[in-house]
């Protein structure tokens, strides 16, 4: 049996990272950034942004597993090219700085090839990997090979982003199981970068032409994910297939896979893609717990399935009014998606002096709060004419205390954009609807992260 609301619990109270751990690690970003922005140095001179990369941007940070398992995050320093300087000589006045005289990071920072490590003792680390951009690409540094690396993480970012949102938001949710299950049971090993992007590219909107509930929640997306990844690894059972860099084809990540890893590691996805059918296949409802608990642990199936989600924190609570609408409801249109048919949200950063224009995907849809974002359909293939609807959601206890959670649904102004200001800490999101013939046959969600 699917089980969803025991895999929501499970997600919440044992996979994902605690909010309170997230607030921490954002409160850390935020003041390494202050940091490195504001002194009387080099660095400081070129200091563009920080840039939040790998698991951190992509949302798949998980509890540590084990007892002596610690996170971390990784943020690129963005920052103008110094003249004079090879590729060596980044790291190391990073860490000149860091390892200032009476500055706060003294103790707390040793280096790496690529970057320097910030090490908050017995909580997480957070790597600083300096990145730049020279002859209209993009690069990071690495000190022993004195080598400007290419590379384009924003895009790879953007990637992932656009693969979560044709899995319906559940892209993300499968690989904080996968990577839990890989550091609980210990029985295979793929670095987190390798096993993104194989199970990251399973997932395609084709398939949803022939099954539109093919990624319709996280046990079903599990599954089919799954399986696809074993019928695709079933044609490679000896050597690794290529594992390009999906925003930069030209590079890859082959020499970060260890063959005999890799051949246990197609025997394991094999061996769990089955599990996982079984599980779900199973339509007595303890004998489907004891089967995923085989999988996930014991602890499977016992958290409350009761508990109020981030968007129904609100309820209840006094002076707060819950405003949220579905286009249904309010609008009387009833939702018949299309899967041929597709809309797409771009958001982009409004310019503010000092920061960057940028899109907010390339930033695994984090921002500071004090900007504007503009929201725009930057693809649709729903043909002419049709309507657009809006809808803004807050979530959070900023927006619940300030009775500004929203959710209205309204109708574009015509112009197909919308203008949002970054005001309450949360997870948050901007939907839009495209309506033809009375009927929404496409429609898609922009998550915003204000930290």
């Amino acid at each position: 049996m699917k089980l969803i609301k025991h895999f929501d619990a499970f997600l919440a109270n044992k996979v994902n990272l605690r909010q309170s751990r997230i607030d921490l690690l954002d409160d850390r970003v935020t003041a390494v950034e202050n940091y490195l922005s504001s002194g009387d140095n080099v660095v400081a001179d070129n200091f563009l942004e920080l840039i939040p990369q790998g698991s951190y941007a992509h949302r798949t940070i998980i509890n540590p597993v084990q007892t002596n398992d610690e996170f971390d995050a990784d943020v690129l320093l963005s920052m103008k090219e110094v003249e004079g300087w090879d590729a060596e000589d980044y790291v190391q006045q990073l860490y000149s700085v860091f390892r200032a005289e009476g500055g706060r990071y003294r103790d707390k920072v040793s280096r790496n090839k690529r970057c320097v490590k910030v090490d908050y003792a017995n909580e997480f680390h957070i790597d600083v990997v300096p990145y730049l951009e020279r002859h209209d690409e993009h690069y990071i540094t690495n000190r022993e090979t004195n080598e400007f690396e290419k590379t384009d993480p924003e895009g790879f970012n953007q990637w992932l982003d656009g693969k979560n949102r044709t899995a319906n938001g559940h892209l993300v949710k499968v690989l904080r199981l996968l990577k839990f299950l890989r550091d609980h049971k210990n029985t295979f090993s793929v670095k987190s970068v390798i096993l993104t992007i194989l199970v990251g590219e399973r997932v395609n909107d084709v398939l949803i032409w022939g099954d539109p509930d093919y990624y319709k929640d996280v046990p079903t997306t599990l599954k089919n994910v799954l399986n696809d990844l074993d019928n695709y690894l079933q044609n490679y059972p000896e050597t690794p297939p290529l594992v390009a860099d999906p925003s930069c084809p030209t590079e890859d990540f082959n020499h970060r896979i260890d063959p005999d890893q890799y051949k246990n590691f197609v025997t394991k996805v094999a061996y769990y893609s089955q599990k996982v059918t079984e599980a779900f296949e199973e339509k007595d409802v303890e004998e489907s717990k004891r089967k995923w608990r085989a999988i996930f642990g014991d602890d499977f199936g016992t958290y409350d399935t009761t508990t109020k989600s981030a968007l129904e924190a609100h309820k209840g609570r006094m002076g707060v009014k819950d405003t949220e609408e579905t286009i249904e409801g309010r609008w009387g249109i009833p939702i018949q998606l299309d899967p041929k048919f597709k809309v797409r949200i771009g958001a982009q950063l409004q310019k503010k002096t000092g920061f960057r224009h940028y899109e907010l995907g390339s930033h695994g849809n984090v921002v500071s709060r004090g900007r504007t974002i503009n929201f725009r359909l930057s693809e649709v293939t729903v043909p002419a004419p049709f309507a657009v609807y809006w809808k803004v959601r807050n979530t959070g206890e900023e927006a619940i205390e300030a009775d500004c959670i929203r959710g209205q649904v309204v109708e574009d102004d015509g112009t197909r954009t919308r203008s949002e200001p970054t005001t309450f800490r949360g997870s948050h999101f901007v939907e839009c609807y495209i309506v033809k013939d009375g009927v929404c046959v496409a429609k898609d969600r922009h998550s915003v992260i204000i930290r």
